[in-house]
């Protein structure tokens, strides 16, 4: 059944060009042309009800690491990489975001997040409240609340959930649910006592005490310590919590819901029977999941497709249709750790949870919509020849345009990569993932003739020194397919994306039909 949904999803939303390095010829690429124009002639706009609707967030994932990332694909299979589609990348439509904050013109990621999930543009900082409310005033904050499509889609009769790599109480999975005028407030122990004094609560307890429809269904993600108190030890690090009001929110999510289960590894996900439960959380770090790099080859942390794969095996129960938001959040913090083979391995595995969605669901009801909140200073530089490794040395053409023999050099004689930051902390190797957060600043160029760039503890050399490496401001991409996908088609607003799962779903009539 979900090869045959997986085969109906690929004929309905490929556009890719089928073309290798080894069939080409002009012929081919003329030909190519044509049939990706039939299938453009040939598309029809869905206008049905969206039952279902599921938006993926690839956290930092700009159009340089979509295409870094599709490459890098592409040459692990032995191809050379170019022609390579992520799946999301084989979706029908797709469009521009602008993702400035009302306050910042590069954004961070509550801020966007917000807008995508309450159809308004706010400022960095804030998740779920507008810009009238000052950053980390709680009492400015309370009367500018801005509801969720969460709680709106909760409130419609829809099953809701959230997967994340990253802590659920990080910025990204908390606008879907919490709001608060800080997004540092992640427990009871981050806010200050005049926030405490004035009515605010911390983002995890928000998870435990939104009161809409019957709540989240399905949390899965990263961030033990937010849940538990200090008084209790981790069951993987041995560390306390980080609760200071003596709460354990795992506990108190299976005295809440019936027919609820809380897992905190693999093992115990995969034993999960979706037919049983109601409502699962899952926290399989005490902060965020480590890297698919890293996580690929041990038992403690699921992939991002098997938590979207059950995710949806819960969701899918429920008549009234479900919302779900998955987010590949350690994308982002590759990027800042200046990493990129970290990153495009997370961004591969978001395709591979994407790839899995469209297995599982109806293309004819269900919008899935592929985007991110923000872009990252990488770049895509140089000249190198057709299928040479994206995380390599840069080797260019001839003057009769075959491969050389030798990186090419700079005007200082050294090699280069391919793929650079504009800033961060600069070169290093053999420093796994965050661990290079801790060493000194090293920007500038460095004699990589020796060194392997394409292992994934290589961090690539950057121009500006600082602390790590920021956000970008330009456009990402948005990816969609399904009921009214086509309304996505030019560069919009980032708060649009909030309109179109809105108008798709259908909340304003399910709302009156729940009243």
């Amino acid at each position: 059944m979900h090869a045959l949904k997986a085969a109906t999803a690929l004929a309905l939303f490929s556009f890719s060009l089928n073309l290798s390095a080894q069939t080409e010829s002009p012929e081919a690429w003329f030909e190519s042309g044509q049939q990706e124009l039939q299938r453009a002639i040939a598309q029809q706009a869905n206008t049905g009800r969206a039952k279902n609707v599921i938006l993926f967030v690839g956290d930092g994932m700009g159009i340089s690491t979509v295409t870094a990332a599709r490459i890098y694909e592409g040459q692990r299979r032995g191809e050379s990489g170019e022609e390579n589609s992520l799946a999301f990348e084989r979706l029908p439509y797709a469009a521009l975001s602008k993702t400035y904050n009302t306050n910042q013109q590069t954004p961070d990621s509550a801020g966007t997040m917000t807008a995508m999930m309450s159809g308004i543009k706010t400022k960095a900082g804030f998740i779920g409240v507008n810009q009238r409310a000052a950053r980390g005033d709680c009492k400015s904050s309370l009367d500018n609340h801005a509801p969720t499509f969460l709680q709106q889609a909760e409130a419609a009769g829809m099953a809701t959930g959230i997967v994340s790599t990253a802590r659920l109480t990080h910025a990204t999975p908390a606008a879907t649910y919490a709001h608060v005028p800080e997004r540092d407030w992640e427990s009871d122990a981050n806010l200050p006592e005049s926030a405490l004094s004035a009515g605010c609560k911390d983002i995890a307890s928000q998870l435990l005490d939104l009161s809409v429809g019957d709540g989240v269904e399905v949390a899965l993600g990263g961030g033990r310590r937010q849940f538990t108190p200090a008084s209790q030890k981790d069951p993987q690090t041995g560390f306390p919590g980080a609760r200071r009001d003596g709460r354990d929110l795992t506990a108190e999510w299976q005295d809440k819901y019936p027919q609820s289960q809380y897992v905190w590894n693999r093992e115990q996900l995969n034993a999960v029977d979706a037919g049983k439960v109601s409502h699962l959380l899952g926290l399989f770090n005490a902060s965020h999941l480590s890297y698919h790099q890293d996580r690929q080859n041990q038992a403690v942390e699921p992939s991002l497709p098997e938590m979207t794969r059950k995710a949806i095996e819960i969701l899918r129960k429920d008549d009234g249709g479900f919302f779900l938001m998955v987010e590949a959040g350690r994308i982002d913090h590759a990027h800042h750790a200046g990493n990129a083979q970290r990153a495009l391995e997370d961004t591969r595995e978001l395709s591979q949870a994407v790839e899995t969605a469209l297995e599982m669901t109806d293309p004819k009801e269900t919008l899935i919509i592929v985007t991110a909140d923000h872009s990252h200073t990488l770049t895509i530089a140089g000249y190198p020849t057709r299928g040479n490794p994206i995380l390599g040395k840069v080797v260019s053409n001839d003057d009769r345009g075959e491969p050389e023999k030798q990186p090419e050099l700079a005007s200082d004689e050294l090699p280069y990569t391919t793929l650079g930051y504009r800033n961060g902390r600069g070169f290093a190797q053999d420093m796994g993932g965050d661990s290079r957060y801790r060493a000194p600043i090293n920007a500038g160029r460095h004699d990589l003739r020796e060194v392997n760039t394409e292992d994934p503890d290589y961090h690539q050399e950057v121009l500006v020194p600082s602390e790590q490496e920021t956000h970008a401001g330009e456009e990402v991409a948005i990816y969609a397919g399904g009921p009214w996908a086509h309304l996505f088609r030019r560069t919009h607003e980032q708060h649009y994306i909030y309109h179109v799962m809105r108008h798709a779903a259908q909340l304003d009539k399910r709302q009156m039909t729940e009243r």
